[in-house]
């Protein structure tokens, strides 16, 4: 019998399929999780994994490669099985269908590993994952154009729950989910191998990990801690990031591609920049050559954010004007004044993070288009965005319309706006596609 609570993770050398199965054992026990006897003779004496069967008939979405599975699909759930535990999934028929990390606390019950069956779920599998995950950024690696990317982006590269960013020398971590989260040291341990860095810091202090049971958490995982500010390349641009404070992981990668498409709109353009944060469409405008922007954030710090990174791009001040204060209550204040824009950005935070907050957020986003449309000049050019992945795309474009409608502007889409190469969205996960944009003219 090994002494479980004696051993460390630097004490476990994984060199065959037994010590495997330890590794993964001592991380039970160091996660806090019930220890049974059930769960040590399938660790320590090496059985095979917790095989869960499906209901009749709903293995459908696993035969379509989605790697989600409710609670509610389930025919049996084992009462000894430890959270973010790997568990076997098979068909009433005792077909298998897949691997996955177990989540007692979560509707989402198992969130899929692998679909196949020669696969096993240890630190051989997570570095597979994660250097194919890498090289698929390599375009980003190689050419220098930024400094900061994406580089592991969840379900959508095979790693449910895991996001990992890279801003030029240090890598910031989200773990959202169980089997993430029991895996962790593990993924550190690869990630240690596979990119150079300074520091590994983590950012997984989400609201979303308690519906999975866990704890929001921060903090340095290894190496130096990183400065309070980090500079960070995007094309000509450089911007300044807030790792350990700022939104998500610091900054908003995923609008990289959609920035770039404001330079063909700004050209002597008078510009609202709404929902501001550290200023990157800002930048970009006045890059293309806008006359004047007005920026407006409601964070106090975040504010101080934007006006070191004009700062640093030597930028001219005299044509920006920076307004602390809520977006909705400052573009009625520019409505009742009669002030208009040609260019108008609208992209503001997640306005629902469940179906019990749709019909709110909607409403919100309703709002803010229907003020965008009574500012714009005509011909003026609106930039209108939602990163919450609950509203659709159609019913994006349906708020959007009827905003245009009760402004009675006549408008049409230019074009459609999406994430940027680096979040990739898997064909079979529709749910990793969440940023949702659309460029319009306002006749």
């Amino acid at each position: 019998m090994y002494d479980l609570y004696a051993l460390t993770v630097d004490d476990i050398r994984i060199v065959e399929e037994g010590d495997v199965m330890k590794s993964i054992f001592v991380r039970i026990a160091k996660s806090g999780s019930a220890i049974t006897d059930d769960t040590q003779d399938r660790y320590i004496e090496g059985k095979n994994m917790v095989t869960i069967p499906l209901k009749p008939g709903k293995e459908k979405s696993l035969r379509q490669r989605h790697p989600w599975v409710f609670s509610g699909a389930l025919a049996s759930v084992p009462a000894k099985v430890a959270s973010g535990e790997s568990v076997e999934l098979i068909s009433n028929e005792n077909e298998f269908l897949a691997r996955g990390a177990f989540s007692p606390y979560s509707q989402i019950a198992v969130r899929v590993w692998t679909f196949d069956p020669s696969e096993s779920i240890n630190d051989a599998f997570f570095h597979s994952r994660l250097l194919q995950s890498i090289q698929r950024r390599r375009q980003f690696l190689s050419n220098g154009s930024t400094t900061a990317f994406r580089l592991v982006n969840a379900e959508s590269d095979g790693l449910p729950g895991l996001i990992v960013v890279q801003y030029e020398e240090f890598l910031v971590i989200q773990c959202l989910t169980a089997g993430v989260e029991f895996w962790k040291q593990e993924i550190v341990n690869q990630l240690k191998q596979l990119i150079p860095h300074q520091g590994i810091y983590e950012r997984s202090d989400a609201d979303i990990r308690t519906k999975e049971g866990l704890k929001p958490t921060k903090g340095l995982i290894s190496g130096k801690h990183p400065p309070e500010l980090v500079e960070m390349k995007e094309g000509s641009l450089r911007f300044l990031v807030d790792i350990v404070h700022g939104h998500k992981t610091g900054f908003y990668l995923d609008q990289r591609e959609n920035r770039k498409q404001l330079l063909s709109y700004a050209s002597k353009a008078d510009v609202l920049n709404c929902f501001a944060y550290s200023g990157g469409f800002g930048l970009y405008a006045l890059t293309g050559g806008a006359n004047h922007l007005t920026n407006v954030e409601i964070s106090p710090s975040v504010m101080k954010l934007l006006e070191e990174n004009i700062k640093l791009n030597g930028l001219n001040k005299s044509s920006i004007d920076n307004r602390q204060g809520d977006v909705f209550e400052v573009m009625r204040s520019y409505r009742d004044h009669g002030r208009q824009f040609d260019l108008i950005v609208l992209d503001p935070p997640k306005f629902s993070d469940s179906r019990s907050q749709l019909p709110r957020a909607l409403r919100g986003y309703k709002d803010i288009n229907w003020l965008a449309f009574r500012l714009l000049r005509p011909g003026g050019i609106l930039f209108t965005f939602s990163c919450s992945g609950i509203l659709k795309p159609a019913l994006f474009q349906k708020v959007v319309a009827d905003a245009a409608l009760d402004a009675r502007r006549d408008v049409q889409i230019i074009q459609r706006l999406g994430q940027a190469a680096d979040h990739p969205i898997s064909l079979y996960f529709p749910e990793g596609s969440y940023l949702k944009g659309l460029i319009c003219r306002a006749d």
